[in-house]
């Protein structure tokens, strides 16, 4: 992901306050951390088991319907080119902490009467989670140099987990607080918790800057990097990290529509869409792990493309009997296919600075493709009348990023002077 640290020296009060605050207040630290990462899937997870009675309510088609899940994929890759600029200027805490604030905000909007509220609402939460998805990272890294692997494992599990809890919970929660709206803004209380944790953390790490003193400076950059939109290898890192985005968000958006298409009870579908969410976690552990033991990651990335394929192709022949099955084998494949994405932004790389400007090219790029998948499938299935043409789309799509993993996973980096 992109690191919102990794160019910014602190100014010294800030830089004061901060070790003030990891020797004094850890516990303080570790349940933001946490309460944070809880917040950064949450919110579009449990859209999902809804997305039918959401479309319904304001009479929407299905391709309308996939804006749901398609304008917070839009906002993701473009708010993540804003976070280093407001890092800097009011600092990493205080931008959390207002990012928290505003995925609460955004929550709400979405159950307002008009329909331009739920879209606007959409938009709202997507450019806070992408503020989430970029400055987490590097405070980790920042706050935990010894402990970063660790804590990175704990924030990642955190977020599967929240995710996988708001799937879960989604349907009951509309049986108990009387509608989908219920449901959807129960969320909103998650992140103003985690919100209120971090307020103090802001205010620490703020106080002795003076008004309108920035946070933070951007490093000196090295000049002479090498130019990623002229690299084929940087392309192909930054393709499949859209590639297999694409992929989740269409099971985010459409899996629990596909099971409730085919004669599933929504509830239901909505517990394997959750647990094909909660496997997402073997993936993500494994996968990374065998990566960095690999000179080439060639297989690895046709192995989670495989596997996406077989629950695709699952879906396809017989998406009810063997629910259970095909969600086991996309949300391994899914959650290995991202963390390999992940891995290979560091193993491509000749460099820091070259890893995180991969990085942002492929965080940027990959939920910007990664948004016309709900979209695109939606509207085939709105003409087609049926998911067969979309699974199909998938499977082709699932194609490519077993050519790009081929691609992506030779033992090359960026700059070696290999046409890489």
């Amino acid at each position: 992901m992109i690191d919102a640290e990794e160019e910014l020296v602190a100014a010294p009060p800030v830089a004061a306050a901060r070790r003030r605050l990891r020797a004094g207040h850890p516990a303080l630290l570790l349940a933001g951390i946490v309460l944070a990462a809880l917040n950064m899937r949450a919110a579009l997870a449990g859209v999902s088991p809804l997305l039918g009675e959401i479309g319904a309510h304001f009479h929407l088609a299905a391709a309308a319907s996939s804006l749901v899940t398609t304008i917070p994929l839009i906002f993701m890759g473009l708010g993540s080119i804003a976070a280093p600029k407001l890092a800097a200027r009011w600092g990493t805490e205080a931008v959390l902490c207002g990012a928290l604030v505003a995925l609460c905000g955004g929550i709400v909007l979405r159950i307002a009467p008009p329909v331009v509220a739920l879209f606007a609402g959409c938009a709202v939460v997507g450019a806070s989670i992408a503020l989430l998805n970029v400055l987490m990272p590097g405070l980790i890294k920042r706050d935990f140099p010894e402990r970063a692997a660790g804590m990175t494992a704990l924030y990642s599990t955190a977020m599967i987990l929240g995710a996988t809890v708001s799937a879960a919970t989604a349907v009951p929660l509309e049986n108990a607080l009387g509608g989908w709206q219920g449901s959807l803004v129960s969320w909103s209380l998650l992140a103003a918790v985690a919100a209120v944790v971090w307020v103090p953390q802001a205010l620490l790490t703020r106080r002795g800057t003076g008004h309108g003193t920035p946070a933070a400076t951007t490093a000196p950059a090295p000049q002479d990097g090498p130019k990623l939109s002229r690299s084929p290898l940087a392309w192909q890192v930054t393709l499949f990290m859209g590639s297999q985005s694409l992929i989740a968000y269409v099971t985010i958006a459409w899996m629990p529509t596909i099971f409730t298409d085919h004669g599933m009870d929504k509830a239901a579908a909505g517990l394997v869409f959750a647990f094909s969410t909660l496997v997402q976690m073997a993936g993500s552990f494994v996968v990374p792990m065998l990566a960095g033991r690999m000179r080439r990651q060639r297989l690895l990335g046709v192995t989670v493309a495989a596997l996406m394929a077989c629950g695709v192709a699952g879906l396809l022949l017989a998406p009810v009997a063997g629910a259970w099955l095909w969600a086991a084998l996309l949300g391994t494949g899914q959650g290995g296919a991202l963390g390999l994405a992940l891995t290979m932004m560091v193993l491509r790389s000749g460099d820091a600075h070259t890893a995180a400007r991969l990085s942002g090219m492929s965080q940027t790029g990959g939920y910007l493709l990664a948004a016309a998948g709900p979209l695109v499938l939606g509207a085939v299935h709105q003409v087609t009348g049926g998911w067969t043409v979309p699974l199909l789309l998938l499977l082709a799509v699932c194609a490519g990023i077993a050519l790009l993993g081929m691609g992506a996973g030779r033992d090359r980096w960026i700059g070696d002077g290999r046409r890489a």
